[in-house]
């Protein structure tokens, strides 16, 4: 979205609900972005402990395998 879409929206925001209402918009905006961020950091550390998980079983398969190639050491 652009600036000016943005800018368009807000205009009309203004005309129907007045100028009164823009610190309850901000509050609700932020209040969104913080919310909408926090998933996404959740969402990326669940991701990164799960591809942990996977190269921990990968590296322990891989050390078995060897192993058993090569039991002498």
């Amino acid at each position: 979205m652009g600036a000016a879409e943005i800018f368009v929206i807000f205009v009309i925001y203004l005309m129907f609900f007045g100028a009164k209402s823009i610190p309850s918009l901000a509050r609700t905006l932020g209040r969104a972005y913080r919310q909408f961020k926090d998933a996404t950091q959740e969402i990326q550390s669940e991701i990164m402990d799960s591809t942990k998980d996977v190269k921990k079983e990968i590296d322990q398969a891989a050390k078995n395998i060897k192993d058993q190639v090569d039991p002498t050491k």
